[in-house]
């Protein structure tokens, strides 16, 4: 079951479109090993404005090369995160700079422990599909604060990780981990378990950092996540279709300048965009502007044959309220409903910047119930009820029956206790709990039966010592003690 937003004319001419962008006014790249490959492939570049004018048959050839669909592993080995399959998989979002405090509900700088037991969650709720490295913890350098939670993650999770590198020598040592961890660069490049998301600039421009981090993963066949982010009024045009328009574009450059470093590594078409809250200067996740332009750019990443990824399902709240739960489900159920290969954001309030753990237990419930929402309605039988109506007549009886037990388990989402639907004198014997009460509970449940990964103590030191160099280089003597 899926929506569309944009007519097929409408996806071809915002594709149209996408590509004459690239030749007029072209694309800034800050990046000189870009800048070279872009020249010797054909682009007429202008040095003086680092401009690149990307001609339409280089992105041809590059959208030849793209794969069309690839998958995350397991520690474990095994595939659990499929793009470009048809499916719908969610992780939380990336990179928050406070998280909710469990007992004052405010917002403070994330630590260590923080993010363990973040992970440890995530590994506990089936709907979420991935990890992500969610938070940057403020008790390590900033210098380092990209690798270091990578690494954190590595020693906590099963699930493939969603992570991303804010400068280029740390990507380095991200790499290092992953391989410590995969065995070689071929096993990790065979079973991939992590995948990096880079970030064009908005408009139209690739920084240094973000392309040297795009060419490095091309080159070891790294999975990477494009993220344009238009911000519709602002960085992009004020109309929905022209910031995909913008966002095409940007996301044609990434490819091409991907594929001509290494034709054939796998690449995802996503974003996160937003509209302008001219009231108030805001960039609102939870807008439907901001929804129906990841809906929109899905299709055309669809239509191009490249995986999609999305950054929905997160609320502008500063706190785990009504607002955030009108918000979140509505982007998280746009989000499956576009048919994205990859949502990103559960777990996150207050513009893309904050984690809560309960809001993370509730938006679990929202992707359960979206999962299945996506599933539609299924001819499950055939006859579809005569041989079951028929028989029982005017009885109503459907509880006794055989059929029902087989299906009902099938047929319908079933929520754990988070979701209350007992009755009202039930609810009120119990303690009278709103549903954040009982996420709070539930998260000290989740943590504590938490079981962790089959990792050896030489594995871990291992990649403690990759960490603790990199924590050297910037004044750092001793990393902060693994959590339980």
């Amino acid at each position: 079951m899926r929506i569309n937003v944009l007519s097929d004319k409408d996806i071809e001419k915002i594709i149209e479109e996408g590509k004459a962008l690239l030749i007029d006014p072209g694309i800034q790249v800050h990046n000189q090993e870009a800048v070279e490959l872009l020249a010797e492939a054909g682009a007429k570049i202008s040095p003086d404005k680092k401009v690149a004018y990307i001609p339409e048959n280089l992105v041809i050839e590059a959208l030849k090369t793209v794969p069309s669909n690839f998958n995350l592993f397991s520690l474990d080995g095994e595939p659990v995160v499929s793009y470009g399959s048809g499916g719908v998989n969610f992780n939380p979002g990336s990179t928050a700079i406070s998280i909710l405090d469990r007992d004052t509900e405010r917002q403070r700088p994330p630590v260590t422990k923080d993010y363990v037991d973040f992970v440890k969650l995530v590994e506990g709720l089936s709907p979420i599909d991935a990890q992500s490295t969610s938070m940057v913890c403020m008790d390590v350098p900033e210098e380092i604060g990209d690798l270091y939670r990578l690494y954190l993650a590595l020693n906590f999770m099963r699930k493939p990780i969603v992570t991303g590198a804010f400068r280029k020598d740390t990507w380095w040592t991200m790499l290092e981990m992953l391989i410590t961890v995969s065995g070689d660069l071929d096993s990790l490049k065979e079973r991939p378990i992590a995948l990096f998301d880079v970030c064009p600039s908005p408009p139209l421009l690739w920084s240094d950092l973000t392309c040297q981090n795009l060419l490095d993963c091309a080159k070891n066949g790294v999975p990477v996540q494009l993220i344009s982010m238009p911000l519709a009024g602002a960085t992009a045009p004020v109309t929905l279709a022209a910031a995909v328009v913008q966002h095409t574009a940007e996301c044609l450059s990434g490819v091409v300048m991907h594929q001509l470093v290494n034709p054939g590594a796998p690449i995802v078409w996503g974003g996160s965009p937003s509209v302008l809250d001219m009231r108030n200067g805001s960039t609102p996740m939870g807008a439907p502007g901001t929804w129906l332009i990841d809906a929109a750019y899905v299709q055309v990443g669809k239509k191009l044959g490249i995986p999609t990824q999305v950054y929905m399902g997160m609320s502008d709240a500063k706190v785990v309220d009504a607002q955030c739960g009108l918000e979140s489900m509505g982007g998280t159920l746009m989000a499956a409903l576009s048919g994205a290969d990859m949502v990103s954001g559960a777990g996150m309030l207050d513009f893309e910047t904050c984690q809560s753990y309960e809001k993370l237990l509730i938006d679990a419930e929202m992707i359960g119930m979206s999962k299945r929402v996506v599933e539609g309605v299924q001819i499950r039988e055939d006859p579809i009820a005569l041989d079951i109506i028929q028989p029982m007549g005017h009885r109503g009886d459907y509880l006794s029956l055989p059929h029902t037990r087989n299906w009902w388990k099938k047929e319908f989402y079933l929520p754990t206790n988070l979701i209350d639907r007992g009755a009202y004198t039930t609810w009120i014997d119990n303690g009278a709990n709103t549903i954040y009460d009982r996420a709070k509970s539930r998260v000290d449940e989740i943590i504590a039966q938490y079981e962790p990964p089959d990792i050896s103590k030489e594995l871990k030191q291992e990649l403690r010592n990759i960490t603790q160099s990199a924590a050297n280089s910037f004044g750092m003597e001793k990393l902060p003690s693994l959590p339980e």
